[in-house]
């Protein structure tokens, strides 16, 4: 099976603020990042489409013609919990994130999850749709959904997971 992952573009967020699963606004550069996406999807065709249904990925699915795209809550950014919306130098502060940059791979955040569960619903999606009679998918996703998805094939092992992050607007083609 060919997966084509797509990360939105960029956010109107502060750099350096863990916005994970908040629900938050596109810059207004959308239009030019999203045609940039829609270029690099042309002439591709898909079985089936999915999305994260957070509306940075559907706009972009939109925008890219798949308007009817399936949404998946196992497409969603790492859950942050108490943490959503707040700079890492505030987190830094919170007394319980040191157990959390000790062991972030298997710690959850408080009150959201950790990265091994995101990686373990983006496996569980991969396989499903591995069942499947789709030879040809593409996903409406986010860069830590990108990383699971580099790890789950062996590209890059869970310690890079953070450090190598791709870039708002990233294609992303694997082969599973």
């Amino acid at each position: 099976m060919e997966i084509y992952l797509v990360r939105h573009t960029s956010v109107e967020v502060p750099r350096g603020t863990a916005y994970g699963q908040t629900d938050v606004s596109l810059r207004d550069t959308f239009p030019e990042e999203a045609e940039k996406v829609k270029q690099q999807l042309t002439g591709l065709t898909f079985d089936r489409v999915y999305t994260s249904p957070l509306s940075r990925c559907v706009r972009l699915a939109t925008y890219c013609g798949y308007p009817d795209a399936t949404p998946d809550n196992r497409l969603r950014e790492l859950h942050f919990g108490d943490w959503e919306m707040k700079t890492w130098d505030e987190i830094q502060t919170d007394t319980r994130s040191q157990t959390w940059w000790n062991d972030w791979i298997n710690t959850p955040t408080p009150g959201g999850e950790s990265f091994r569960q995101e990686y373990d619903r983006l496996a569980d999606f991969l396989e499903e749709k591995q069942q499947q009679d789709a030879q040809r998918i593409c996903l409406f996703t986010h860069g830590g959904i990108l990383s699971a998805a580099r790890i789950y094939t062996g590209d890059i092992p869970f310690s890079e997971a953070f450090r190598q992050v791709l870039p708002y607007g990233t294609v992303l083609r694997i082969q599973i």
